[in-house]
């Protein structure tokens, strides 16, 4: 199956980009045949790559396959594109622990500091000892962070019905569906719509922030930031892991 993502203001672009594909191959020398017919063999997909280059949009094949790790599923053979330590961390279905270290921000608000102490956020810090715990659970994978003596825990499994190819992450009674895009060698994860207990959210409210994976200089690193409309930061951390 063919797919396609937009990101930003760009998607209400490609309803017109039709034109832009067949002036292209116009100006190329392949004009359209005379006559009125139907424009469905007009233009192949490969015509709008010239078209979607320079904008946030991205397209390609997804071969459904058998069940494996969940990012594997979500993202399909562009799995096998990502970084070495990145598919290392996320193409397992064993128990597995990764290791190392990160900086934390707080929000300094009251509300942001209640939503923090809540879902058991860690605490500002730098140099913080990060633990993280992979755990199979119910067609899906468990989460426990450590950072020093504070512990949170989020659930992940692949969307279904309408979050059908997103990345779907429970923090106790809220849910997330999340895109994931490689782009630039990093994985990162875009908020799509959220709902609490099985109710689903108003977009103007949904909590915000980049967060990323990334590999550099021989390390897996992350990045996270969360942030809530009205709100503000509520936390962000970032640094390092590695196999334990």
């Amino acid at each position: 199956s063919w797919h396609l993502l937009a990101e930003g203001d760009d998607g209400p672009f490609i309803p017109s980009m039709a034109i832009e594909a067949i002036i292209r191959k116009l100006l190329g020398g392949d004009a359209p045949s005379v006559g009125a017919r139907a424009a469905t063999h007009a233009l192949d997909l490969a015509d709008y790559d010239a078209v979607f280059a320079g904008r946030t949009i991205k397209s390609g094949f997804r071969d459904e396959g058998p069940a494996g790790p969940i990012y594997r599923q979500v993202l399909g053979p562009a799995f096998d594109s990502l970084p070495l330590l990145i598919r290392q961390l996320h193409d397992s279905s064993s128990p597995r622990q990764w290791v190392g270290k990160a900086d934390v921000a707080r929000g300094k608000g009251f509300v942001a500091r209640l939503i923090a102490s809540i879902v058991g956020f860690p605490q500002s810090g730098k140099e913080v000892p990060v633990t993280v715990a992979f755990y199979p659970e119910n067609g899906g994978e468990l989460w426990t962070r450590f950072f020093g003596k504070r512990r949170f825990s989020s659930f992940q499994t692949c969307g279904k019905g309408r979050n059908r190819h997103l990345l779907v992450e429970r923090f106790g009674i809220a849910t997330f569906a999340l895109a994931l895009v490689i782009e630039d060698g990093r994985l990162t994860l875009l908020p799509r719509s959220w709902s609490v207990l099985g109710i689903p959210m108003p977009q103007l409210l949904l909590p915000r922030g980049k967060s990323f994976e990334a590999e550099s200089d021989g390390q897996f690193r992350f990045d996270v930031t969360i942030a809530v409309p009205w709100i503000g930061l509520i936390v962000a951390y970032r640094g390092t892991l590695s196999p334990n």
